[in-house]
């Protein structure tokens, strides 16, 4: 089945803790039915201290249910996304709401 969100989408959050805020999505775990977004699920990690990386607090982002997020449409409101065929045989995404084509 085709990805409806892939690494270098722009997401918004529709649901949870961070609803409202968007971001570029880092990685897709499918099998988890995850994504990871940058600056959204921030969380605080006690890292320990190696010799190539300093120790202390850090903060990194955490994996957010694929269903808690949405592809932001060209005004930046979130979308659903649609799969169309172009005459040349590709599919492509398009943004359901203003019809904009998102990738190809």
């Amino acid at each position: 089945m085709a990805a409806k969100i892939r690494k270098g989408d722009k997401v918004v959050v529709i649901t949870g803790r961070d609803a409202g805020r968007s971001g570029e999505v880092i990685q897709v775990l499918p099998k988890e039915g995850r994504a990871l977004v940058r600056g959204v699920n921030l969380v605080k990690k006690h890292q320990k201290q190696t010799q190539n990386q300093e120790g202390g607090i850090i903060s990194k982002e955490a994996a957010i249910q694929l269903s808690n997020i949405a592809i932001a449409d060209a005004n930046g409101k979130p979308t659903r996304v649609g799969f169309r065929i172009l005459e040349d045989g590709r599919k492509v995404r398009f943004a359901k709401s203003t019809g904009d084509q998102i990738d190809g």
